[in-house]
């Protein structure tokens, strides 16, 4: 289904978008945007009918690929029969839903709440964990990303919310990341006694178990730099959680769906959260959707006391419908399987690129979710562009991120970190062309090592 247009035509669209709209996390003038006409599996074409690769599935969350008509279809079937229905009400579709959620999700987690995002799952997960648990803090990391509402990026580290620093929400308590590669406590991956443990136990000390709801985690890191926990990290969280009767929130937004070879990351840490929190790759970004999925125990809570939690599109119809399919194609498809396999055919591949490419600092990656850390030299790990760094100083990042385009590749770069996250549909063929892209790419970041 190619789509072209003239130069004129592309300027205006270009201007129109620009003009009237706002695009989030970047100047609003000054850059050359992709202007995509269509997208099929893992690529996306311009109204010139340039190719690009997808190497981070959008935003790490096309996960079954783009233009797979059997979601559209789903979505057209929805519609025809009943496109809303208010909160309260009941569909077919939001119990299927419901069921199939409980069916994949870990341990005895069972009850879902819909939303409409990623932000509004985290928001709502935070809300329900003090109303259970009659307390109010928590503790977050301080390199996490939970989305950019107030709450969200609040008990987040990420450093987008420094320019909202003076308004942030109350209640919240950071504590620091397991960063082997970097270990705030100058330990060496492999020997360390893991002190990020008896760190997070000691701020539970200091702010009182008795006040703390619940510790928010990552399934797995994603948009912070793809931090893996070290071996029995988040085993041993869930541990301080049961031994301070606080609850653990897993944050699966970005990890969760097949992105590491299983349903959800927690399964590879052999941990059940009490709330686990998802968007996503729920609908493969078809469709808007969150949702919270929560234990027996808190379902059971609320069966005869009041839930104080709603919004106007919960369990909307259609992105239900959407949802379902898309579930249905994760197993269909054997697209977990897939992301598994993939994974660890491009970390062999990225191991062999390290070998010559300085600019390589840090490899890591867990199925389809990964990233090249680049750095200026090894030695002193000294990183291509130093966190929350001024555009200036992300000059070498910013070229690099053209020439990626330039090359035929979209895909996400933050910092000095170039993610490697494409769609679960992905093949060998195609993993090849975006690494050759990669491969040739990094040779200007190569340059300002020492």
């Amino acid at each position: 289904m190619e789509k072209t247009a003239s130069k004129s035509e592309i300027q205006q669209i270009i201007a129109d978008n620009s003009d009237y709209t706002f695009f989030p996390w970047n100047f609003q003038k000054g850059w050359t945007p992709v202007t995509v006409a269509h997208a099929s599996g893992v690529y996306l074409y311009d109204y010139n009918g340039k190719r690009y690769i997808d190497f981070s599935s959008g935003l790490f969350n096309v996960n079954i690929g783009h233009g797979q008509q059997r979601v559209t279809a789903a979505v057209a079937k929805q519609m025809q029969e009943v496109a809303y229905v208010v909160p309260e009400q009941v569909t077919r579709i939001r119990g299927e839903l419901g069921k199939k959620l409980a069916d994949i999700s870990p341990g005895n987690l069972k009850k879902t709440l819909f939303t409409v995002c990623g932000a509004s799952a985290i928001e709502n997960a935070i809300k329900l964990a003090r109303i259970y648990t009659g307390k109010y803090k928590i503790i977050g990391r301080y390199r996490a990303y939970h989305g950019a509402t107030y709450a969200t990026m609040s008990v987040g580290g990420d450093s987008s919310k420094l320019a909202h620093d003076a308004h942030q929400a109350p209640g919240f308590v950071h504590v620091e990341d397991p960063y082997c590669y970097r270990c705030p406590f100058g330990q060496e991956a492999g020997s360390c006694q893991q002190q990020c443990v008896a760190h997070v136990e000691r701020v539970i000390e200091f702010e009182g178990p008795q006040n703390i709801a619940a510790i928010i985690m990552e399934g797995e890191s994603g948009a912070s730099g793809c931090i893996k926990y070290p071996p029995g990290y988040l085993l041993k969280i869930r541990e301080l959680c049961n031994k301070h009767n606080i609850l653990l929130i897993v944050d699966e937004v970005l990890s969760g769906f097949g992105r590491t070879g299983k349903w959800f990351a927690t399964e590879l840490h052999g941990v059940v959260p009490d709330i686990m929190a998802t968007s996503k790759g729920i609908t493969s970004a078809y469709l808007p959707l969150g949702a919270i999925t929560v234990s027996e125990p808190i379902a059971a809570f609320f069966d005869d006391k009041f839930f104080p939690l709603g919004l106007t599109n919960v369990a909307h119809p259609v992105t239900c419908a959407a949802a379902l399919e898309v579930l249905k194609i994760y197993e269909d498809d054997h697209l977990i399987e897939n992301a598994a396999a993939m994974g660890d055919y491009i970390l062999q591949r990225v191991k062999e690129m390290q070998q010559h490419h300085p600019c390589i600092g840090d490899i890591r990656f867990t199925g389809l979710l990964g990233c090249l850390e680049l750095v200026k030299n090894r030695e002193t790990k000294a990183p291509m562009a130093p966190y929350d760094e001024n555009p200036e100083g992300m000059k070498v990042m910013i070229q690099l991120g053209n020439k990626l385009k330039e090359l035929g590749m979209s895909t996400f770069l933050r910092w000095n970190f170039l993610f490697i996250a494409p769609p679960l549909c992905i093949t060998k063929e195609e993993a090849d062309e975006g690494l050759a892209i990669i491969d040739e790419a990094l040779f200007l970041a190569d340059e300002y090592t020492s």
